[in-house]
């Protein structure tokens, strides 16, 4: 993502979410499974049916469980083997210490598996004990994307963290979720974010419809327009 080009990436849990994503102009998704969870590793065989279902780029979670501990290493590593033999091409994952800061043993251990392949640093970024200077470490990791939403309790409350990360010259790409309302993209473009992130916002029957592709599309020229 170029600093100019807005990017508006849809959360899917399926094929369904997929082609209606596209549909409505999604430029990219994040793969993930059980929402009631913030989001954990999706099955192989979901992989495989969401790439055939759309050609935009899917970046696929990697979490095994609730909250930003990398906890099983090992099976985290098994899961992104299967994956990238499933066809995963990009990944989302973060970890943190109990220190509160980025667990950069546990990310270059899963990035040995991933060789290259392009990643985002998710959410666990608003835990850090200092979210600007996890900015700079993560750099440092060579990941191309960070989503936050500027603090745990959502882009509301994180606006001021958000307009400094954006301010940043170099590193990776600022995407912004949690909790992000319509509402606020202007601010946010105008302080420099391009890059938007939404799973709720646009399913308005709640997690349990699919992606509306028309809501997606309002999305979309929002962020680009």
């Amino acid at each position: 993502m170029s600093s100019k080009t807005a990017l508006l990436e849809v959360i899917a849990l399926g094929p369904e979410d997929a082609q209606r994503a596209q549909e409505g102009g999604a430029d990219r998704l994040e793969l993930v499974a059980d929402m009631a969870r913030d989001g954990l590793t999706p099955s192989e065989q979901t992989v495989r049916d969401v790439l055939a279902a759309t050609d935009l780029p899917v970046r696929v979670m990697l979490r095994g469980s609730d909250g930003f501990a990398a906890g099983d290493l090992d099976a985290l590593r098994a899961d992104t083997a299967k994956l990238l033999a499933a066809g995963a091409r990009e990944f989302v994952f973060g970890f943190l210490t109990e220190d509160k800061e980025i667990d950069v043993d546990a990310c270059r251990s899963l990035l040995k598996e991933l060789d290259g392949a392009p990643w985002t640093f998710h959410r666990a970024i608003d835990r850090a004990r200092d979210p600007l200077a996890a900015f700079d470490v993560l750099t440092e990791l060579g990941c191309d994307t960070v989503l936050a939403a500027g603090s745990p309790h959502g882009v509301g409350s994180g606006l001021s963290v958000l307009q400094r990360l954006a301010r940043r010259a170099e590193g990776p790409a600022l995407l912004v979720g949690g909790g992000l309302r319509a509402q606020q993209v202007h601010l946010l473009r105008a302080g420099g974010v391009r890059g938007f992130h939404v799973g709720s916002a646009v399913r308005p029957g709640g997690w349990e419809s699919p992606v509306d592709a028309g809501a997606v599309r309002e999305w979309a020229e929002l962020v680009k327009s």
